[in-house]
Parts: C-alpha cells; structure tokens; sequence
C-alpha cells in the first residue's frame, strides 16, 4: 500500500470515521430492508429443458405439475363415509375458488383411485399455484394456515342472557382433517426454519464470539474492532444487494453468506492488522508510523487476500442459477468491503485510540515484538523446526491421510433437496412421508411434457398422441400417464377423454401437454432413470420434458458441465495472484495442490456424514442417499477463498523474513511463529461462525456449516502448522525460483509483501534492543530460579 495514503488515512482519520459513519447510515437506511426484496427461487436453470417445459405449460394452458397438496384424513373410517366425501367435495371446491390457484383435482371429483390410500383412510387434493416463485411464496402463506384443518372444530356463540355477558363455546367434531403440503409449502417451511435457525445460531455464536475475541485481543477495546469492521461490511453488502437486485434477481439465501462471511472475515482482517500494529507500537514505533507501516504491510495482504476471496467467489458467476450467483455477488461485495473497511476504517479507529488499544486489558497481555530467544522458543517456531528435521516423512503422512478421509468423495451422488431436508416435526415433511408410505403412485411428482404443433381437429394428430401416450405409459417407472385422449397405465389406455382431459387443451393454441405420474421417488436415481427414459421414447412431435426428476437430471448437467470452467477460473487467477506477490511458480501450485487436497478430505468425511447417514441420529437429519448439487459447488469456492485467506497471510510472513536475510528455514520458522497463534485463532472464530449454522434443523444448512468449519480447521491446523513446512523446507530455494522473464515481469508488476520500510529512529532502535536485551536476562533469571 502506498505510503502516502496511509499517512493520509492517519492525518485525516477523523474525516474518515465520519465518511465511514455517513455510509453505515446510508447503508442501514437503504439495504437494511433488503430480506423484503430478494428472492426465494432461483434454483433451475433457465437455460434447461426442463426449466422451459413448466413455463410454456403455465404459460400456454396455466396448468402444470402440482405444487399444493392437501393430505385430507378421515376422522372415522373412510374418505368414501358420506359425511368425509361431502366435506372433501366442499374444499376441493373453495380452494378452486381461490385466485391463482389451478388445476384443482380431488379424489372426489375425479373419482381416481390413485388419489386414495391403500387403507382407505386418506386422500388427496392436488393443485397449482401460478406465478413467479416469489408470487408463489407470497401466496401459499396466506393459503397454508387457511386451509390446515384439525378434526376438532370449536363454534363459539354469544349469550346475551348470561349476566356476566359471558361466552358459551361449544366443540364439533369435523369429518376431516387437513394438512398442507407440496413443493411451496416444503420451500416456505424450509425458509421459515433457517429464519429460525439462523436467528438461534447467531445467539448461540455471538456471546462465544466475543469471549474468545476477548481472549485473543487481551483486552475489551481491540475485542470490539473486528465487530466495527463487521458491521460496516454487513450493512455495506446488504445496499450493494439492493442495488444488484434493481437489475436481476437476486437469492434471499445469499444473506447468510454474508452475515457469516462478513464477519468472519472482519475478525481474520482485524488480527492481521491490529496484531501487526501492536508488533510495531512494541518494536518503539509511535503510533502514526506504527499505523502507517502496519497498512503497508498487513494492509497489503489484507487486500491480497480479499482478491482471492473475491476471485473464488467470483467463480460461481459462470453457473446459470440465480440461486450461486447471488452468493457471487454477496461474496465479492463482502470482500471488498471488509477489505477497504479494515485498511481504511479500522486504521482510523487505530490513529483515534492511539495506545489505548489495549486499555481494558484482561489478564496480562504478551508483546508481540519479541526477543530473537523469546521468538525461538516460541511453540510454532519449534514445530515448524520439528516438521523441517523430517519433511518427506510427515508430508507423506499428511497426504496419506488427507486421502483416507478423501475416499468416500469417490461415490458422491448429487441430487436436489427435497421435503426431508426438514426435521421429521415439519407437518409438511410429515405429510409428504406419509404420501410415500400409503400410497401408490407419487401424484405430487408428476412430471410433464409440452407437445408443440398439434392440431385437436386432425384425427391423425389425435391418433399419434393416443400412441404416444401409451407408450410413455409403458416405460418403467411411470404408474399413469393423462392426456387430452384419456389416461393411461401400462401401455394401454384405461380411461376415455372426459372433462378433465379438457386442461390439457387452450382455445386457439395448437399444443397441449401430457402429465406422467411416477411410481418412484421423484429425486432419486430411479427417478433420474425414469427421465431419462421418458425423454428416449419416440415421439411423432416435438417435445419438451420437464418435472421434478427432469429438473434433476439437467441441474447435475448443468452444473457438473460448468464445474470445470468455475474450478479452472479460481486456479488460473489464484495462481497468477500468488505468483505476482511471491515471485516463484513453486509457492502458488504448492498453495493450489494443497488447498484442493484439503478440500478433497474434507468433501470425503461430508459424503460420510450426510450421503452415506453416519452420525445422522447424534446430528439429527434424514439420510437421503445424495448431497444437494449445489452445495458442494457452494461450499468449494468459499472454503478454497478461506484457505487461500490464511495461506497469503502465512507466505507473506515467510516472504518478509526470507528478503531479510535469506535463510528459507530460518524463514519458515519465523513466519509461522508470527502467524501460527493469529492464523489459529481466526481458524477457530469463523469456524464457531459455521458450527453455529449447522445447529440447523435443515439438512443441507447443516452440511453447510459443519462442512466449512471443518475446512477451516483442517486447513489451520493441518496444512499450514504441517504440510507448508514440510513442502517448503523440501523445496528450500526452489520456493522462489522464476524464470528470468517472469520474474522481471513480477518485479514491474509484482504485489510483494515486503517493503523497504524506514529505519526505525536511532532513539527508538536503542529502546527495542534494550528492551529485548532485558527481555532475554529475565528469561535467563527465571530458569536459573
């Protein structure tokens, strides 16, 4: 950073706080609405076949798969006693009568079957809700408490010949009960749950939050700085999603990355500066050239490693989903926010406080700027040393072992998220179980197929539909298909048209659809399968296949097409970053292998976990066979910033020491004994940040959180107190080493960390020495005692 403006940020920092000030306000007044405006969808990709097969449906015919179910049970025997069949004919008919909502269709309209259960006891009301996902949302809270029923009904009349003006209540017994469930009720009580879990998570998180950030500033005024910086990034991030969201949509899921990576980030950007400026107040520094130096140097990496955070996030912009572009988005304006807030903002705070950034000590605080003993006998110095004395053996170790916990990641299996990423107390969730596990057919995920340039009034147009029809009946997996020539099973046609075959007909549009009612679970390989086969039949038309397992199949080819592209984005530029600040091509592929490593185990124990169901009963959430395909791709960019994060922070230290004096094992040491406590404690922050999240009673935000704080702590106290070392120590000078082209190129362009800083003042230097001198004879006193 240049020296001018950090003398700048020190001379001014009083116009700076107010700058500062004005924006948090600004921001606050203008983004803090902003969970009010953002979306609940944005999970399909727009670009899929399954994606236009539902909107040409709603559009053309307002019809589609069902997205509202209502399970009606029988208070006493069967859904066909007259009373039950009367009750359900009645609300098959007011939830008709309610806008937005189509394709109404009861087992007692109908009279199907399939809409029963074996034992008789329920059945099924099925329904569309029209709209936008967020129309959708909108409208199934108002439905959903409008239309659960509980079988005991209380009517409640007046008596005005009581003298205390009393109520008499008196209780019916209703034929029925009612339970709501379907795709936009499972989404509105998954979103309600991590509203709840999150809001429980962040008060089980803070109070520990600000202890350990006690502990680890030594004191109550530093403990407050990474909660300043907090604060400024999260308010700043809220107005820049305002903003993005006026030109395209934007995931309302996106706000917990930023609130966990703002502040995150905040506590692992304030330990970089604020330790490097206590180093320099210790060292005999005042306080303006101890700020000034601490921007130049920990402000620089800070910086740094705000663009690889940035940079990895950034990677999700190349997948089609609204849902990973918008934590693009929140990503990349919490890192710069956090960034230009933790060299610009906290240096002010820091040029205001002066040395009273250790008042309100607690306990008695160590000085940073150690004697050369002191920083030897320190714990990361000596194992950073113990590491060096036998590096191939403990980097084949740390490998070894990194691939053992990585071999489950082998037989990933991707899916969507569905209703048992709710607990099983969820009535929706309860619900929907229920359906599996009574009847037959699965009539909520129905799958769908647009048909293009058909004529009704063209008896051969009739005819190959017919054909077509039953042949999709006779593919594996479908239990039902419905046409506009009736319904078939099996290859053969068991029902005539009638007036329900009439929705799969618009007036004046030569088109029409077919619903494809499966016999497997929907979100399942059989279920992909079954898609895949659906789409492989012949068809005298021009299709369009959609649904639940189609929607499956072309989110895995979608991502898993894009995944390469996302991955070699984040490498390339990682690699040309590392390399522009370190000068060598060694460090930056060391840093890249490694990371991916890391990651690579920490995916492997996550399959363990969530696919394969161990620990599920102590974590509590339903095995499902499959990860949700958007959470690994989610989790990777993010880990993989994180861990670059703390590799910058360590390098740089290494890479001062190294211009000093040369000495690569010297180094090494030293770097890591300046960073090994630092790194360990921002580790350990963010990761009770993560942990805090998978208290969610939503699978996949468990996996979530649970998963990144393990990549966190793996990367902390695996890869950078082990493997650096070992890797560094046996590639000695090598680490640094560029051909002479490059390393002209990175000498003009390059961002190193170390800087010709001024000679501290000879006043200041006799202070530093004798200090340290004073330092080691009161070590050498003590152990004579």
């Amino acid at each position: 950073m240049p020296a001018s403006f950090a003398r700048f940020i020190v001379r001014r920092h009083r116009l700076v706080l107010l700058g500062a000030l004005l924006f948090v306000i600004a921001s606050g007044a203008l983004g803090g609405s902003v969970a009010g405006k953002l979306s609940n969808g944005g999970f399909d990709d727009p670009t899929a076949e399954s994606t236009k097969a539902s909107e040409l449906i709603e559009t053309t015919f307002g019809a589609g798969s069902p997205n509202l179910v209502l399970l009606v049970t029988a208070t006493n025997g069967s859904v066909d006693d007259p009373a039950a069949a009367k009750a359900g004919l009645v609300l098959s008919d007011e939830l008709s009568q309610e806008p937005g909502v189509v394709g109404v269709a009861s087992y007692w309209s109908l009279q199907a079957p399939p809409l029963k259960s074996r034992s008789g006891e329920q059945a099924l009301v099925l329904a569309r809700i029209t709209g936008s996902e967020d129309e959708i949302r909108r409208r199934i809270e108002e439905l959903s408490p409008r239309f659960t029923r509980n079988a005991l009904v209380s009517d409640t009349k007046s008596d005005t010949a009581s003298e205390a003006g009393s109520a008499s209540v008196s209780a019916s017994v209703s034929p029925i009960s009612v339970t709501v469930t379907g795709e936009a009720e499972v989404f509105r009580q998954v979103g309600e749950t991590i509203e709840k879990d999150l809001t429980r998570a962040e008060t089980i998180a803070l109070p520990i939050t600000l202890l350990l950030l006690v502990v680890v500033f030594g004191g109550l005024v530093a403990a407050g700085l990474p909660l300043l910086v907090g604060a400024v990034t999260v308010l700043g991030t809220f107005l820049v999603l305002t903003v993005i969201n006026s030109f395209t949509d934007v995931s309302i899921f996106a706000l917990n990355l930023t609130t966990a990576l703002g502040l995150g980030l905040a506590i692992d950007y304030a330990l970089f500066i604020v330790s490097r400026y206590r180093e320099e107040l210790d060292a005999g520094w005042p306080v303006a050239d101890a700020i000034v130096r601490s921007i130049r140097t920990a402000g620089r990496t800070v910086v740094f490693s705000a663009a690889t955070v940035a940079i990895s996030l950034s990677a999700l912009l190349v997948f089609r989903q609204a849902f990973l572009r918008s934590f693009a988005f929140a990503g990349i304006a919490v890192a710069a926010i956090a960034a230009v807030s933790s060299v610009v903002v906290l240096p002010a705070v820091l040029a205001l406080l002066g040395t009273r950034i250790n008042s309100l000590r607690i306990g008695r605080r160590r000085t940073t700027a150690r004697s050369a003993a002191a920083t030897e006998n320190g714990f990361w110095h000596r194992s950073a040393l113990a590491v060096m004395k036998r590096p191939g053996r403990i980097a084949a170790v740390g490998i070894a072992g990194l691939l053992v916990l990585g071999i489950p990641f082998l037989h990933i299996n991707l899916g969507l998220s569905d209703h048992r990423v709710l607990p099983t107390s969820a009535t929706a969730r309860g619900a929907l179980d229920s359906i599996a596990a009574n009847f037959d057919s699965r009539e909520n995920g129905a799958a769908e197929i647009y048909i293009a340039s058909f004529n009704a009034a063209d008896s051969a147009n009739v005819a190959d539909l017919g054909s077509y029809a039953a042949a999709v009946s006779a593919v594996a997996g479908v239990a039902r298909v419905d046409a506009l020539t009736g319904s078939y099973i099996g290859g053969k046609q068991v029902a005539p048209a009638n007036e329900v075959s009439q929705r799969f007909a618009a007036s004046g549009v030569n088109a029409t659809w077919l619903s494809i009612v499966p016999s497997v679970e929907p979100i399942s390989e059989r279920g992909e399968q079954f898609a895949k086969e659906v789409r492989s039949v012949d068809s005298p038309f021009s299709v369009v296949v959609g649904g639940p397992s189609a929607q499956l199949v072309d989110s895995k080819a979608s991502l898993l097409g894009r995944l390469p592209w996302a991955g070699g984005i984040i490498a390339l530029v990682t690699f040309i970053l590392l390399f522009l600040m370190f000068g060598g091509l060694l460090v930056p592929v060391k840093a890249v292998l490694l990371n991916l490593l890391s990651l690579t185990a920490t995916f492997g124990a996550m399959v363990w976990i969530f696919q394969d169901g161990h620990l599920s009963d102590f974590l509590g959430f339903t095995p499902t066979g499959t990860i949700d395909a958007t959470t690994p791709v989610l989790m990777f960019c993010i880990a993989f910033g994180l861990s670059m994060d703390y590799e910058v922070f360590l390098l740089s230290r290494i890479k001062e020491e190294h211009d000093r004096h040369g000495d690569n094992t010297r180094a090494v040491a030293v770097g890591l004994e300046k960073t090994g406590r630092i790194v360990t404690a921002a580790a350990l922050l963010i990761a009770i940040v993560f942990v805090a999240f998978a208290t969610s009673g939503v699978s996949f935000i468990k996996l979530f959180g649970l998963g990144l704080a393990l990549a966190v702590l793996m990367d902390a106290f695996v890869i950078r107190s082990s493997l650096v070392p070992a890797f560094m120590k046996l590639a000695g000078e090598a680490n640094w080493w560029a051909p002479a082209p490059l390393r002209k190129l990175q000498q003009r362009i390059g961002l190193s960390e170390h800087v010709e800083l001024e000679s501290l003042p000879t006043s200041f230097a006799q202070v530093g020495e004798l200090a340290g001198q004073l330092e080691t004879v009161s070590e050498h006193v003590r152990v004579r005692e």
